[in-house]
């Protein structure tokens, strides 16, 4: 049996693709901060105030993935946890002055990189990419489930 032609391989295609984005993340919008840390960050800007589970599930990370970012963010002094002033059994997260200004930063540079990385495409094979990446990544997750 000879050797699969791994560009009919969607995984390894997916790594590649995650490989070269990690590059430019770094180069282009922060070493500090990773792309799940700055989806956080976003959520929070998006949905103030919301649990760690809502905040896991809004950014489609499993739970043991978003304790480790919501801890790294807080000791960085990014955002913080307050007691629900609805529920006092309950904590939500929220978003430092500090949180807020770097997802400021952040937001500029992620939509310069997003145009390197996407630069190879016209305007409809991107929305189409992306379209798709997104129906393959739900369908995963609901496999998951």
């Amino acid at each position: 049996m000879g050797a699969v032609d791994l560009t009919t391989h969607p995984g390894h295609l997916a790594r590649r693709l995650q490989q070269a984005h990690s590059l430019l993340w770094g180069a282009m919008v922060s070493e500090e901060t990773t792309s799940p840390q700055f989806a956080v960050l976003n959520a929070l800007i998006e949905k103030p105030d919301i649990d760690q589970r809502t905040l896991s599930e809004h950014v489609h990370l499993d739970r043991s993935t978003i304790a480790d970012v919501v801890a790294r963010l807080g000791r960085r002094g990014l955002l913080e946890r307050v007691r629900d002033p609805r529920d006092g059994r309950r904590n939500v997260l929220k978003l430092t002055d500090e949180g807020e200004r770097l997802h400021r930063k952040l937001v500029t540079r992620t939509a310069r990189m997003n145009r390197v990385f996407l630069a190879p495409l016209d305007e409809d094979e991107r929305e189409l990419l992306l379209r798709l990446i997104g129906r393959v990544a739900d369908a995963a997750e609901e496999l998951r489930a």
